[in-house]
């Protein structure tokens, strides 16, 4: 299995800034129930906070966000799980995009050369730069939603590799591709994989859970594009309830040993984000 560290997606202000649109609350608002001045309030959005351990604890219960978690972040050091036992490779792909970085997967077989891609990054040749050596080629293609940092590859790779199948969510308006509703499967290249519909993010948005044939009682992954990350999730541009639900359903109905591959930031896993993840409530 081939796996790196990567930095987290979001800092506190990004969490505070996600949590207050969830919950509809503005600056003033949130300054007025955590007692903190409005100004500390915006100099942490603009990652500069200076908060103390009662204070975070305060944002913590005025944004209906896990304490343990927004604590983690405050402090500056956010734990990560320790990542093994995958009975599969996975090759995580870190791609930049504007100011960040956007993560595409492949997973195959340790002993193919051949293997599943999810997601593309933005366009085919800062894909094929991070590609590994030793797959030749994707025998599918699964899209957890539209946006140009997730498919915006796609084009370049089906010009390069021919007519490779293409999954994505139903409603996602990706030429060719094969919509997966809720629940759905498919079997490929000795994978299975089901498809879970969590729009919130985006109005068309699946997240993906993978297992090996040779191995079905082996760990599971969960390819979560922009629902879930470590110690963070996805921005609310389409549904702040169905964000929140989607949320929910992963951390309550996924095996705790799941590996999470996220869209942004590193790996982690179910069990780790029921435990810090600030919006694990």
């Amino acid at each position: 299995m081939v796996i790196e560290r990567a930095p987290l997606e979001d800092e506190l202000g990004d969490v505070l800034e996600k949590a207050m649109r969830l919950s509809g609350r503005g600056e003033a608002d949130l300054a007025g129930r955590a007692g903190i001045e409005v100004a500390r309030i915006r100099d942490a959005l603009d990652y500069r906070p200076d908060f103390t351990p009662e204070e975070v604890k305060r944002l913590a219960a005025a944004l209906g966000l896990n304490e343990v978690g927004l604590a983690a972040l405050a402090s500056g050091h956010y734990p990560l799980p320790e990542i093994a036992g995958l009975p599969f490779c996975l090759y995580p792909l870190r791609m930049p995009h504007g100011v960040g970085v956007a993560n595409a997967y492949l997973v195959a077989d340790c002993a193919q050369d051949h293997g599943l891609l999810f997601d593309t990054g933005a366009d085919e040749s800062q894909l094929r730069r991070v590609w590994p050596r030793k797959l030749r080629r994707a025998d599918a293609v699964f899209i957890t939603h539209a946006e140009t940092e997730h498919a915006g590859g796609l084009a370049g790779l089906r010009a390069e590799q021919g007519k490779v199948p293409v999954y994505a969510p139903r409603g996602a308006q990706i030429a060719g591709a094969r919509p997966l509703d809720e629940g759905e499967w498919v079997e490929v290249a000795g994978f299975v994989v089901r498809a879970w519909s969590t729009p919130g993010h985006a109005a068309a948005h699946n997240c993906y859970e993978i297992h090996t044939t040779r191995a079905p009682a082996g760990l599971s992954l969960l390819v979560s594009g922009d629902l879930l990350f470590a110690g963070s999730a996805g921005g609310c541009y389409f549904s702040g309830p169905l964000l929140r639900a989607g949320l929910s359903r992963l951390l309550h109905e996924l095996p705790e040993t799941t590996v999470v591959a996220p869209g942004h930031g590193p790996l982690t896993t179910i069990a780790h984000e029921r435990a810090f993840n600030p919006f694990a409530v």
